[in-house]
């Protein structure tokens, strides 16, 4: 029961909501009368606008038979026109055809006239013509008749020429026998002396097998002598190194000094024996002290080759200060002859790297073994 009357009261508040019927009749026939206002309406304009298009169609129509009535009066106008042209054409037609005939009358006499000239002009012409020919053909016997003549005298001038040139050939054969024979004379004595000068020469070349032999031999002997010099110079050296080394145990302290002085003179000597240079040992006093910084003996080794000073350090081993003291000699030197020395040279098989260094910065030159120093 409670559902139901629970239905019932939702159902009420939607039933207030809908329209009555007298409404939705009343709704129905506002509608209906709507339409059919627009009906009448769109019928009124429909008519307005039948009678509108009626009356344009009028006007069109009328205008149309105006414009037939304005082409037909132009087309009878221009039917008018044509035939006016028509008949003017003809007369001027007529008049032309009048005048072409008058004209061809006219150009026949005038065509006959010049064909009589023109006969007569060319009578003339053949009359002219067979002068001409008569004449060309007399020219052409004389100019053959000339020409017959000219064969004679050419025939002439060149037989003249025959006979001239066969004794011209005679004449050439002739010399040219003499000249072949002066020439084969010639050759004889040419021959001859190609022959003198080749025992000449083969005989100077004989002279100069002679005199290389004997140069041969002078030079054989001349090695022979440089090498016993040689042998010589090293048993010296050897007896040298042996005399030193008995000696190195009583030398003691002096073991360097006399070490390095043997060096130098084993160096000078082989510079002396094999490159044929002169070595002199200098010993001069310093003594304004400008080597050392005091007043003392300078010692130094001059080369002398073929005017050229080369002053040289001849050292079992060579250090930075050496390297020093050597440019100092030097310069001491160069001061004290008054003359720039031509090389500076440093022997030593043992240079030190710093040594080696200042050497090249001052410009002297640095060899390992006295063979190497290109004297």
């Amino acid at each position: 029961m409670t559902s139901v009357a629970t239905e019932k009261e939702n159902v009420h508040p939607i039933r207030g909501q809908l329209p009555t019927e007298i409404e939705t009749e009343d709704r129905f026939t506002r509608m209906l009368d709507e339409l059919r206002q627009d009906r009448e309406e769109q019928a009124r304009k429909w008519d307005e606008q039948k009678r509108e298009d009626d009356r344009k169609w009028a006007e069109q129509a009328r205008k149309w038979e105006e414009q037939k009535q304005e082409d037909r009066q132009k087309r009878e106008e221009q039917a008018r026109k044509w035939e006016e042209q028509k008949r003017e054409d003809r007369q001027k037609w007529e008049e032309q055809s009048r005048k072409w005939d008058e004209q061809k009358r006219e150009d026949d006499r005038k065509w006959d006239e010049q064909k009589q000239e023109d006969d007569r002009k060319w009578a003339e012409q053949a009359r002219k013509w067979e002068e001409q020919k008569q004449e060309d053909r007399q020219k052409r016997e004389e100019q053959a008749r000339k020409w017959e003549e000219q064969k004679r005298e050419d025939r002439q001038k060149w037989e003249e020429q025959s006979r001239k040139w066969d004794e011209q050939k005679r004449e050439d054969d002739r010399k040219w026998d003499e000249q072949k024979q002066e020439d084969d004379r010639k050759w004889a004595e040419q021959a001859r002396k190609w022959e003198e000068q080749k025992q000449e020469d083969r005989q100077k070349r004989e002279e100069q097998a002679r005199k290389w032999e004997e140069q041969k031999r002078e030079d054989k002997q001349k090695w022979e002598e440089s090498n016993r010099r040689f042998d010589e110079m090293l048993e010296k050296i050897m007896t040298q190194a042996t005399k030193h080394e008995r000696s190195i145990g009583a030398l003691g302290s002096r073991w360097g000094l006399q070490s390095e002085r043997a060096f130098r003179d084993a160096l000078a000597a082989i510079l002396e024996g094999s490159f044929g240079v002169q070595v002199i040992n200098v010993n001069e006093f310093d003594d304004k002290g400008e080597v050392f910084g005091r007043p003392d003996q300078v010692e130094i080794d001059v080369i002398i080759k073929n005017g050229l000073m080369i002053l040289c350090e001849l050292k079992s081993s060579v250090s930075k200060p050496d390297m020093h003291l050597f440019e100092r000699k030097a310069r001491f030197y160069e001061k004290r002859r008054g003359r720039k020395a031509d090389r500076l040279m440093v022997i030593s098989p043992m240079i030190d790297d710093r040594a080696r260094e200042m050497g090249e910065k001052l410009g002297i030159e640095m060899y390992s073994d006295s063979v190497d120093v290109p004297v």
